[in-house]
């Protein structure tokens, strides 16, 4: 988590968990977070985790546990007689601190480890947990590995990644990544980031591949398959690497060869592309949705060879993952809650996309929208404060709440301050909050910079009003009436043609 504003942030949302960690340091192991709203036990207070070296040992088949050791460097913003990690679903072996053992016990999700001597605050510590992790999910949990037809990828979003490995898992702690896969020969491994070597030894390859720029744990991907990497190259030399079942590479060609002009025209909306890389991975797997991990964004196969989806359809569902890249992964959320700056900047640029190439109207897909607003709010909440998840499914709080109910909040407030405006905003909000975090708050700031307007009232009734205000210049615009009692009350996502979710 680059700490240009990382170190505000992190303070401000550990301002209330670090007590609970001093007060720990003297009672029974329990699990602990950063006081997100939404996963009240996600991350861990008392230190900022600076890199992350990953090494998975695949054993050929995706039904059994993979080895793997977890190193974590990070420094301490607490004095810390213990040491919470998110981690469930694998076996711990042994944990190091500082090339020391330590002991260790699980407390719900967490791993508490405790090393021989207490850290001070504002001291390096290094931890190294073996483990397994396992692929196969226990109590039909969501995410972490994928199992697809030929291996492995992953999709941890939002509160999956320590179901792989061990980490802070949350979006407000990025970090640095190396990931190391070894896998028998005749497999294919690939990660986010750049590679940086390939070694084969005997009957088995190891594949290592580093981040250029810090990441969210649950922005992480490893795929494991007979695949074949294509490469191409993208504006401004741009390295562009898609990953796909190797039977399957004529067939996807038509739409790999997309990428490119994508992301020249994702440039020429918001400015460089924040990355050192960008590709699909076409997964043969069964998931419900597209998932924008970093430099490296998960595709269902399927997307790309089901007939029933109409070309301009697939095209924007790219360009929604593209768009993350900037929203949601350069800029990450700093809560939870802000989940409606990624997903509603992705529905945009979608709509947007769609409109220009495909000449389906932004405005005729924003009334539509507009006149379901009210019934999204009654279900999911408003945009920016969102409804818990269902019990037992943590990704519903991906609703349609925080994606065309998001995007319809730009809508208004490209009408409030006009378009010249909003663009600088868009520009200004991916170019300021590079490779960091970033909450509602500091977008509701720069706008009202940028817009030399006072946005108060604007931001508190579009972004927490129970019901959806009148749209600027729309006076004609009118919420559709409830649904009645008994009838479906969230779609997913991007639902046409098909029920699907575009994360």
């Amino acid at each position: 988590m680059l700490l240009t504003p990382r170190a505000r942030l992190k303070s401000a949302l550990l301002a209330s968990a670090v007590s609970v960690c001093l007060v720990a340091a003297s009672a029974p192991e329990v699990p602990l977070g950063v006081g997100d709203r939404l996963f009240p036990y996600l991350g861990n207070p008392g230190y900022d985790v600076a890199s992350y070296d990953l090494a998975f040992t695949y054993p050929g088949t995706n039904t059994k546990p993979l080895q793997a050791v977890t190193t974590i460097d990070a420094w301490t913003t607490t004095a810390l007689d213990r040491i919470n990690l998110d981690f469930a679903q694998g076996k711990v072996e042994s944990v190091e601190v500082d090339g020391a053992p330590a002991t260790f016990v699980s407390a719900g999700d967490d791993l508490v480890v405790t090393p021989e001597d207490s850290l001070p605050a504002g001291s390096w510590m290094r931890i190294t947990v073996r483990h397994t992790s396992d692929p196969v999910s226990t109590g039909g949990r969501d995410g972490g590995w994928v199992r697809t037809a030929d291996g492995l990828a992953m999709a941890n979003q939002a509160d999956a990644a320590h179901l792989v490995f061990p980490c802070n898992d949350h979006p407000s702690d990025k970090a640095m990544f190396t990931v190391r896969i070894t896998a028998p020969n005749g497999y294919t491994a690939v990660a986010g980031g750049l590679p940086t070597g390939v070694e084969r030894t005997g009957e088995a390859t190891t594949w290592t591949y580093r981040t250029q720029h810090p990441m969210a744990t649950e922005l992480a991907q490893v795929s494991i398959g007979r695949s074949t990497v294509v490469h191409r190259e993208g504006p401004h030399a741009l390295p562009v690497r898609d990953v796909v079942p190797t039977k399957d590479r004529e067939l996807l060609e038509p739409w790999l060869k997309k990428t490119p002009g994508q992301i020249a025209w994702m440039e020429r909306k918001v400015g460089p592309y924040p990355f050192e890389t960008y590709g699909l991975l076409m997964a043969e797997a069964s998931t419900g949705f597209e998932l924008e991990t970093q430099t490296l964004s998960l595709f269902e196969r399927d997307l790309f060879t089901e007939p029933a989806y109409p070309k301009w359809y697939v095209e924007s569902i790219m360009v929604h993952e593209l768009s993350h890249q900037w929203f949601g992964d350069s800029v990450s959320p700093g809560t939870w809650s802000d989940l409606w700056l990624n997903e509603g900047h992705a529905t945009w640029y979608e709509a947007l996309y769609a409109e220009e190439t495909a000449g389906r109207t932004l405005e005729t897909r924003m009334k539509a929208a507009y006149g379901a607003s009210d019934r999204w709010r009654t279900t999911g909440g408003p945009p920016a404060q969102p409804k818990a998840p269902n019990p037992g499914q943590k990704i519903s709080i991906f609703r349609p709440n925080v994606y065309d109910g998001a995007a319809l909040v730009l809508f208004a407030l490209r009408q409030e301050i006009g378009r010249t405006a909003f663009e600088h905003l868009e520009r200004a909000w991916v170019h300021n909050h590079r490779d960091s975090t970033a909450t509602t708050a500091d977008f509701e700031r720069l706008a009202q910079e940028i817009s030399g307007r006072d946005l108060a009232r604007f931001f508190k009734d579009w972004l927490y009003g129970e019901k959806t205000p009148p749209m600027p210049g729309h006076p004609d615009w009118k919420p559709a009436a409830l649904l009645a009692k008994g009838e479906p009350k969230a779609v997913p996502k991007v639902a046409p043609p098909a029920a699907r979710a575009a994360k």
